[in-house]
């Protein structure tokens, strides 16, 4: 293995002052005494507190935060690294059991705020010094119709530990233990790496690793349908209790956006299906076939197998978010200095690539399963804006630095784009070109109209289950299958074996409904990239004063930051014009390198 890559792995012990998995215990055995403590003197009384008083429970909260999410923190990034490990298993069990106590225990204080007159919450939030938690607060009042009783309430959260919660983990542990016979390899490979087969420039491997991939997931289809299954009927009846009209609505309550523009947003993307099969048609032409296979999707342009070492990644991505801006670049530095991005794909961990925000006491890791694919680059960069955002908006506090997941892939794909255009700029000719808009529309195509198409399966699946019952596998490939062709048209054959990937994918049990947010959030990135093309340097600091602000303001607010307007019924059509102007270019790029033929 690359040395550089073996080195870039997680130091987890400053989220547990370096006490290990005892560390979780003591970290959460405090937070419960503090909120036994916080439960005895506030319960009954949140109406009677004035402002400071409000404040003073606020920063006790924070603190009690604080302490069970470093705790939590440490257990999920630890069982990240290897969930075929009994002994993290129950280190993340107990973090969840535990953490669910601490939750039941101040409970009553979100339930009491939210029973208090409008005009008094607002008095309340008028004062000064609740700046730390003043967006927080407000936007709990919009939860008041779904919630249920402090002893109802109290039942759903400890019921969640055993069910639930313990689904979802099943699920993970899983999909983590796939391994994949290949043809060239000696050994069974991970998911993770099988899947980077896509990106191999040789048709046989691609197509021998998609069908090895399908006989991999074959096994354990029925135990992942009927866990699929369970959570699907978990969620709803949830909703039903907590009187949500339809599957997606608590979703994008959560998001901070209302059923109208999530469906303009699925409608205006659908109704540009056409984009996405215009690429497949010319990325067809452009490998010299007729019509490309699923395998084919991702195929590259190139026909050499590149490799790109780490290190280099590394010194791309860096050149890049320093070159946009030396403050941006610097706090990037600090992932890759004092252990905070775990790089290599190992046996047992995770696969795919996310960044963790932790607390804002301490600092955001990033998770990656790299293979050296140039793809491989563009996650790099889109995880390290994840990074930044989450490490420039520490000083919101707690309850105010993650952002809702709608404008959580902003600095993402912001980043992927910048480190994009500094390649094309480096590009030695149209071939070059071409490979990186490639690459770059590759990704497009995946976060936008494929999610959406991915949102329509979830939509059918979830209608479904509260319509007919329990789903068998075959139904869900039915479904699978038919919202892929209505994306994919006739520009990619789309094989009955391919009706089983569904069942891989994490988003549908850990994250019901968060698969839109990615259609959502790179647009919106699109448009902040196309004011930063028309303002240049001026734009600079605005982005970062947008990414210092985390959660703290409704999306509206936040996005006039940089001058764009959430509420525009014409903002979706915007971006999905600039994902056209790139196509366009690779249209061009191709027919100059004479590959259009």
């Amino acid at each position: 293995m690359d040395p550089a890559l073996e080195a870039a792995a997680w130091d987890l012990e400053p989220l547990v002052e370096a006490k290990g998995p005892a560390g979780v215990e003591e970290l959460l055995n405090e937070a419960r005494e503090r909120a036994a403590a916080f439960a005895e003197h506030h319960r009954g009384q949140v109406a009677e507190l004035g402002p400071e008083g409000l404040a003073d429970a606020m920063h006790e909260l924070a603190a009690i935060s604080d302490l069970a999410g470093r705790a939590g923190s440490y257990a999920m990034l630890s069982f990240t690294l290897d969930t075929t490990d009994p002994a993290r298993g129950a280190v993340i069990q107990r973090a969840h059991e535990l953490g669910a106590a601490i939750e039941t225990r101040l409970l009553f204080f979100e339930l009491e705020w939210n029973q208090l007159p409008d005009e008094r919450a607002e008095r309340l939030l008028a004062a000064d010094g609740l700046d730390f938690c003043r967006h927080h607060l407000r936007n709990l009042r919009r939860y008041r119709p779904h919630q249920l009783t402090e002893p109802e309430e109290r039942v759903m959260t400890e019921l969640n530990v055993t069910g639930s919660s313990a689904f979802r983990r099943l699920f993970t542990e899983q999909i983590s233990a796939v391994q994949v016979a290949l043809p060239d390899s000696e050994e069974p490979t991970s998911l993770e790496l099988a899947l980077s087969r896509m990106q191999h420039p040789d048709r046989e491997l691609r197509e021998q690793a998609a069908r090895a991939t399908t006989e991999a997931l074959r096994p354990g289809v029925r135990t992942r349908a009927y866990l699929f299954n369970t959570l699907l009927a978990d969620k709803a009846t949830k909703d039903r209790l907590r009187d949500y009209p339809h599957w997606l609505a608590s979703r994008n309550l959560a998001n901070e956006a209302s059923d109208e523009s999530v469906e303009a947003l699925i409608e205006a993307v659908a109704a540009r299906y056409e984009l996405a099969r215009r690429w497949y048609r010319l990325k067809a032409r452009l490998l010299g076939l007729d019509r490309l296979a699923y395998w084919d999707r991702m195929a590259p342009l190139s026909d050499t197998d590149e490799q790109i070492p780490y290190d280099e990644a590394r010194a791309i991505v860096l050149d890049c978010y320093s070159g946009f801006s030396p403050e941006l670049g610097e706090v990037a530095v600090g992932f890759f200095a004092d252990g905070y991005i775990d790089a290599p794909p190992r046996p047992g961990k995770r696969g795919g690539a996310f960044c963790s925000y932790t607390v804002p006491s301490r600092h955001p890791y990033v998770m990656l399963n790299y293979t050296a694919r140039p793809y491989d680059v563009l996650t790099l960069a889109h995880e390290l804006g994840h990074g930044v955002h989450a490490a420039l908006a520490r000083p919101q506090g707690i309850f105010q630095f993650t952002t809702p997941l709608t404008l959580a892939e902003t600095a993402s794909i912001f980043g992927e784009t910048i480190v994009l255009e500094r390649l094309l700029e480096r590009a030695p000719d149209a071939a070059g070109r071409l490979s990186l808009l490639a690459g770059s529309l590759d990704g497009a195509v995946g976060a936008v109209f494929r999610q959406v198409a991915i949102n329509r399966f979830e939509h059918a699946v979830h209608t479904a289950r509260r319509e007919e019952g329990e789903l068998a596998p075959e139904r869900f490939a039915e479904v699978w299958l038919a919202t892929q062709a209505d994306l994919l048209g006739d520009a990619v054959d789309v094989h009955d074996d391919y009706g089983i990937w569904w069942s891989y994918i994490p988003h549908f049990v850990d994250t019901p409904g968060y698969v839109y947010a990615y259609a959502y959030g790179h647009l919106l990135a699109l448009s902040v990239y196309r004011r930063y093309e028309e303002e240049g340097e001026d734009f600079v600091a605005s982005y970062l004063e947008l990414l210092r602000a985390g959660g703290s303001r409704p999306p509206q607010e936040l996005g006039r930051i940089v001058g764009v307007d959430l509420s525009d019924p014409g903002f979706w059509g915007s971006g999905l014009d600039l994902i056209e102007r790139q196509l366009e270019a690779a249209e061009r790029a191709a027919e100059e390198a004479g590959r259009t033929t």
